[in-house]
Order: structure tokens, then C-alpha cells, then sequence
């Protein structure tokens, strides 16, 4: 559609509602009582019963001394018919000027029409707000990725399957609360703005406090705050938060996300490997009906037990049974050699780190507990009894993406010191002095996870990227 022919359309939509506003239908007008909504009226459908309904137009079929036409508002569309008859002279020709996109009240009786279809037919109606710009053609929809993310709205009115994916979204969040909440788990909330951004390796976003004059930080996690709650008294925690961190986008990241933080006192990560295990099972089944998710290639099957394997086999598998005992030089030729590009100044740990992310992960498309991974990779866990080179804790990931990662946590404050030191190296300001110090206080023994609430829908929902499941995704500004 031309700029032109959008402003032919926009000044014809203008005349309408002038039209309008002359016999006496004021263009935006306020609220309107309805019976309920239209999946609510076509629920307790019973012919002739008097009903007010409300939506927009998303069709007019003009015939002559009637119209029919449907409206939508967000729960179902539903068929209303406007004729000359029912309606008199006056409101029947102010009727005819209404447009697609229009949204108006309606008053009538319930009928069903020789071709079966349920219908209100229309003795008044009211107009409620002009759409002064058209809305996509039906029959072309919104197809442009970019315009589909900019202007959701249009989306969501021109794509009905977009919209019940997001339908789906917020039924899969109250699915995880009634999860928790049955399981005596307790939702917090924790600062989004901090004076440390602590709990993840991640560049924060900057921002200025002017009332305390100071800087601060967005969250990259809620992890030091709400482990400060275990050291208070509260045994099982959950937050579905908001983290930001200062990174790059991606078909599975974005700077701005969803997750979900639970900790469980005098727990562990076997804990919190059933409870993820239950609470996916649960959404999948009880908002998607189904284990089987996705399609093709990327067709994931949810159905348990799901496998487990360490960090350390599955690196065999992909490089060798001898890979751990090579020599670093020998480890890189045969990392390089599979197609990889190495910094020369990586250790062995960094080269088997990106040996797991960019040839083993991808790969792991059921479910998969990746367990016991190397202690340096994550100073907030315990380390595992058998093995101090090691940590206790799983990564699930499903569909080549990691989903959840969890923990035994560390609450031993002195070695928990020792580790955040070794990490931060020369810049020790970066070191969460309160969060020590409350561990100090002692914390319980705990288990510990996150959960990526975008990455959970791509997979339920079958979705390409994280930027379909989130309603209104960053985008760089329009040049």
C-alpha cells in the first residue's frame, strides 16, 4: 500500500466520521455495559435472548436494505445483522458509514441464520471509536517481520494466531504461580535497580539515581537478593522478574527478558531437577495439550524420564575419550580442526567451554540435564563431594537452548568470598559486600534455579525466536 493511497484512505475515513458526528454519533465515545463478552455471549447463546455485545468491525458485507457484518474483541467474532427494518431510516444510513477497524456497541436478539450462523441482529447501536487508519487487507494480512514487531497491534488484530500464542503465554505464566503456589512456594519481589549487578557474568545496564546521587545498575539477576530471603527466614521463593543485561540479540536472546528465579531451602539440585521436570510437564500439558512440541527437524518430545548427562561425557562423545588427557596444544589443533575459532590466549577450560556451547548444545534437542560441570564456570554453587574440580548443579536444555540452569547452592561465606574474589580479578568493587555478609548470618542449605521464560515458549509453542513470543520486542529506531 502506497503513502498516497493510505492518505486517500485516511481523508475518506475522516468524511465518514464528520458524517457521523453531524447525525449524532460522536466518533470516540465512552464506556458501554455488555451482556459480556462474545465467546461469553456465544457460550449462553438462546435464540431471540436480548444481549449488548462490543468489538470492532473486521467485516462489512453490504446488501442493499441490510448489512451483515462481524465484530471481534478479542475472545471470539461473532456475526451481527444491521437492516433497514430494525434499525430505521437514520440508523441504518449512519451504519453504512462505518469502516472496517471501527469499534461500536450493539443492542438486539439472538438468532441463528438459514446458513447456521449464530448472529445478533441489531435494533440500536453505538458508536464507541473510529479507526481513522485502515487496518491490514484480510486477505494479504501482515506478513513484513520487521512491521509485525513494530506495530504489534496490528499484528495481533491481522495474525488471530499470534494472538492466541500470547493468550497461551499468559495462561503458561498463571500455570507456573498455581505450580508453586501448590507447593508452598512464596512470590517475592527483589529491586530491579541495584548498586551491584551481581548473581550472573553479564555487562548491566547503567542508569542514575539523582535522589541518593548515585549510580546504579538494571539486574542482570535477583539470585543475591533472594538468597538474602533464605538467610531471613522464607524456605521457598520464587520471582518471575524482568533482567537486563547489555548484550547482544540473537534467534534466543534479547537485552531484556523474563525469568524465573526459585529457591527452596534445605534442598539441592535433585530437588530442583524433579521440580522443573513437573512444572514444564505441567504447562506443556495443561496450556498445550501435548508433550510433543515443535515440528521437523527441531520436534522435541517432553515426555519423561529425560536424560541426564555430565558436562564431561557428552564432551567425550562429541572429541574423543582421550580429550580431557591431550595436551592443550594437541585439544586446540582438534578443536580448530571441527570447526572452530580460538583465542590463543584460552586455557583448557575455556576451549572445552566453547567445544560444549558451539558443538554440543545445539544438538541436545530433547530434554537434557547436562550435570556436574567444571567448578570455574560457576563460583555460586557447591562443588560436588566426590570431586572439588566439579560442581553440583545441572543446565537443561531443550531444543539446542539452555532453559534452565540449577544449583546446590554455596552457603559456606568464607569460600563463597574466595570465589567471588577469584572472579572479579583486579576490579574487587565488584564484590557484593552486603550479600556476604548476610551469608555470614547463615544460610540454609539450598537448592537454587532460573528459568528463561522466552526460551520455555519458543519450545512450547513451536516458535522461530524469542522475538515472537515477547509482545513488543526492542528494535533499533526507524532512520
Amino acid at each position: 500500500m502506497t503513502e498516497l493511497t493510505t492518505n486517500e484512505y485516511r481523508d475518506q475515513r475522516l468524511a465518514n466520521m464528520k458524517q457521523l458526528a453531524e447525525m449524532g454519533y460522536k466518533p470516540f465515545g465512552r464506556a458501554f455495559a455488555r451482556t459480556g463478552r462474545l465467546a461469553e455471549i456465544r457460550a449462553g447463546y438462546e435464540e431471540n435472548k436480548r444481549v449488548t455485545a462490543a468489538g470492532r468491525l473486521i467485516t462489512i458485507r453490504l446488501m442493499g436494505k441490510s448489512t451483515f457484518a462481524h465484530l471481534a474483541d478479542g475472545t471470539d467474532k461473532f456475526q451481527v445483522y444491521a437492516s433497514q427494518k430494525d434499525m430505521g431510516d437514520e440508523g441504518f444510513k449512519a451504519f453504512k458509514l462505518l469502516d472496517i477497524g471501527d469499534h461500536i456497541g450493539v443492542e438486539g436478539v439472538l438468532l441463528t441464520t438459514r446458513t447456521g450462523e449464530k448472529t445478533i441482529k441489531i435494533e440500536k447501536w453505538t458508536m464507541l471509536s473510529k479507526a481513522i487508519l485502515p487496518l491490514p487487507e484480510k486477505w494479504h494480512g501482515l506478513k513484513d517481520v520487521e512491521a509485525r514487531y513494530r506495530q504489534r497491534y496490528l499484528d495481533l488484530i491481522a495474525n488471530p494466531e499470534v494472538r492466541e500464542l500470547f493468550n497461551k503465554r499468559t495462561q503458561a505464566l498463571r500455570e507456573i504461580r498455581n505450580y508453586l503456589f501448590g507447593r508452598g512456594f512464596l512470590e517475592v519481589e527483589t529491586p530491579m535497580m541495584q548498586a551491584l549487578a551481581g548473581g550472573a557474568a553479564a555487562k548491566p545496564f547503567m542508569t542514575h539515581y539523582s535522589a541518593l546521587g548515585t549510580d546504579m545498575f538494571l539486574r542482570i539477576a535477583p539470585e543475591l537478593y533472594l538468597k538474602r530471603l533464605l538467610v531471613g527466614g522464607f524456605d521457598k521463593v520464587f520471582e518471575l522478574n524482568r533482567n537486563f543485561r547489555n548484550e547482544g540479540l540473537s534467534r534466543t536472546h534479547v537485552p531484556e527478558f523474563t525469568m524465573l528465579e526459585i529457591y527452596e531451602a534445605y534442598s539441592d539440585v535433585r530437588g530442583m531437577q524433579e521440580l522443573i521436570q513437573g512444572l514444564i510437564i505441567h504447562v506443556a500439558q495443561t496450556v498445550f495439550g501435548t508433550l510433543k512440541v515443535g515440528q521437523g527437524e527441531r520436534a522435541i518430545d517432553l515426555t519423561p524420564p529425560w536424560r541426564e548427562a555430565t558436562y564431561h561425557e557428552l564432551v567425550k562423545e562429541k572429541m574423543g575419550a582421550d580429550w580431557f588427557e591431550l595436551p592443550l596444544a594437541d585439544a586446540k589443533k582438534k578443536a580448530e580442526a571441527a570447526g572452530l575459532t580460538l583465542d590463543p590466549a584460552w586455557d583448557r577450560l575455556m576451549v572445552t567451554h566453547e567445544v560444549y556451547e558451539k558443538l554440543i548444545e545445539h544438538t541436545l534437542i530433547n530434554p537434557t540435564f547436562v550435570k556436574r560441570l567444571p567448578a570455574p564456570l560457576v563460583p555460586l554453587a557447591k562443588t560436588c563431594d566426590d570431586d572439588p574440580t566439579l560442581v553440583d548443579v545441572f543446565e537443561l536444555v531443550i531444543g539446542g537452548s539452555e532453559v534452565a540452569p540449577a544449583y546446590s547452592e554455596m552457603n559456606d561465606p568464607l569460600e563463597q568470598r574466595s570465589r567471588l574474589m577469584a572472579q572479579a580479578g583486579q576490579d574487587q568493587m565488584k564484590i557484593d559486600e552486603e550479600f556476604l555478609t548476610a551469608l555470614e548470618h547463615g544460610m540454609p542449605p539450598a537448592g537454587g534455579m532460573g528459568v528463561g521464560i522466552d526460551r520455555l515458549m519458543i519450545i512450547l509453542s513451536g516458535s522461530e525466536g524469542i522475538r515472537d513470543v515477547i509482545l513488543f520486542p526492542q528494535l533499533r529506531p526507524k532512520q
